[in-house]
């Protein structure tokens, strides 16, 4: 957001916020592999939860849980082109930062595939037991 959008309010302000942020999540999207895995998995997810009536409130924890690994996803993102943008050399800290955000992705990542194990479980198990 440039300096004179700071200076305005109203609603062309707010627009022009949501048009920045789709512009970010596009470029994610396009540009990393990591957030087309998570997109193309939560879509199976979602699917699945569907097929197999999971119940509404399970759908929605999904949902939310989908919703941060995608968000930490796109923090991560931000922040390695941060990195990048502050040097082109080789620095230790650089790539702690770097691996640090990753990390935090892969930790609620892990945390996703246990809640969809818990959620997915119970009906996974009927569903077989019927074929």
């Amino acid at each position: 957001m440039g300096l004179k959008d700071k200076r305005r309010s109203g609603w062309g302000r707010l627009l022009r916020s949501f048009v920045y942020a789709s512009s970010g999540l596009k470029y994610v999207i396009v540009n990393e592999q990591n957030m087309q895995i998570h997109l193309l998995i939560s879509t199976v997810v979602i699917l699945l939860s569907y097929v197999l009536s999971i119940p509404i409130i399970e759908q929605l924890i999904l949902i939310v849980v989908i919703g941060v690994v995608i968000a930490l996803e796109v923090m991560n993102t931000a922040i390695e082109r941060v990195v990048d943008l502050v040097t082109e050399e080789y620095h230790p800290l650089a790539e702690l930062a770097k691996d640090l955000s990753a990390a935090a992705v892969f930790v609620f990542s892990i945390v996703a595939v246990i809640i969809g194990i818990i959620v997915f479980y119970q009906p996974m198990i009927e569903w077989f037991s019927r074929l």
